[in-house]
């Protein structure tokens, strides 16, 4: 149902720099940008995660209670996200491991302070 979410930033090449490198560290690549825009999948036809510069050039701000959910196909890469988004200089909101029986997360902010959980349900 979800074709792709967008966050807000202020700083559009850092903010591409830091999300190039937390998505190659699980193989997921950009599949396309714009002038103001970058957005990240496995392709068109799948859910893309993207990042932008408010269209109405107001300063992007982080929304109160608002979280991406990133699916990860293991544990092993929601290890990998989470630890990789802290060495870019996310901020870690609960550090990766299990939350219940079957669920696995990791959640942290990146440069703009936006939140993002990445997630694996497990067996």
């Amino acid at each position: 149902m979800i074709a792709y979410t967008m966050v807000g930033t202020n700083q559009l090449d850092a903010a591409a720099s830091f999300y190039d490198a937390l998505f190659d560290a699980v193989g997921i690549g950009r599949v396309w940008s714009s002038e103001g825009a970058v957005g990240w999948g496995n392709s068109m036809n799948q859910p893309i995660f993207a990042v932008t510069r408010p269209r109405d050039g107001n300063p992007a701000t982080v929304g109160n209670g608002v979280m991406i959910a990133l699916a990860m196909p293991d544990t092993d890469s929601v290890d990998r996200i989470y630890a990789k988004a802290i060495e870019l200089g996310g901020t870690c909101e609960g550090a990766s491991g299990p939350r219940g029986e079957q669920f696995y997360c990791g959640y942290f902010r990146d440069l703009d302070g936006n939140k993002i959980n990445a997630f694996a349900m497990q067996n």
